[in-house]
């Protein structure tokens, strides 16, 4: 079955977004926002709309090649109050960390300093890091949805009152490129 349409969202930075698009990144890191429910991080919905958000990016928090990236994302900030829906993504694996070397390895497999995935690492540090390996989708057409209050705070999953209709998705990298980079990222997982 073909999924026509979705009703969840998952909030990203938007510079992050931006890089997943380019193929500069596959993975997620999380551990959980303070809202989320149990305050830990699980991966309700396989499949989501990515959700920009422009909170808490800080150029020291990327690496240095992205500041003029961010800078760019931040200046084009809606400021009415929506959010515009571009890609649709599917996790497909989560891995658990727990271990400091293993992160560092993922250094160059993604857009943050290593001190914040390190910081994001150490995190509620009875809790696993979840890294989830993304494959990303444009959609046939951007699609904006008034902001609703329910949208709001450190959460990873928002809930979408309508149905966002996704139209013909295009993958942002084609299956060899995805598959080539998945293997590369277990295998720095597991040296």
């Amino acid at each position: 079955m073909v999924l026509t349409a979705c009703d969840v969202a998952f909030k990203e930075w938007a510079v992050t977004i931006r890089a997943f698009d380019r193929g500069d990144q596959i993975l997620l890191l999380r551990k959980g926002g303070i809202h989320e429910d149990g305050k830990d991080f699980r991966v309700l919905y396989p499949e989501f709309l990515m959700y920009p958000t422009f909170e808490h990016q800080k150029s020291e928090l990327v690496k240095e090649e992205y500041h003029g990236e961010l800078r760019q994302v931040i200046s084009e900030a809606e400021g009415d109050g929506s959010i515009t829906f571009g890609h649709w993504a599917r996790v497909e694996e989560a891995i658990e960390a727990s271990d400091q070397a293993a992160v560092d390895r993922l250094e160059p497999y993604h857009i943050w300093t290593a001190d914040y995935a390190q910081k994001r690492l150490h995190w509620k540090p009875r809790h696993p890091l979840a890294i989830l390996l993304v494959r990303l989708y444009r959609l046939e057409e951007p699609y904006t949805v008034p902001f609703s209050s329910s949208f709001g705070g450190c959460k990873s999953w928002v809930e979408l009152s309508e149905p966002v209709r996704l139209g013909e998705v295009t993958p942002v990298m084609n299956d060899d490129e995805f598959h080539a980079r998945v293997r590369e990222v277990k295998a720095a997982l597991d040296s």
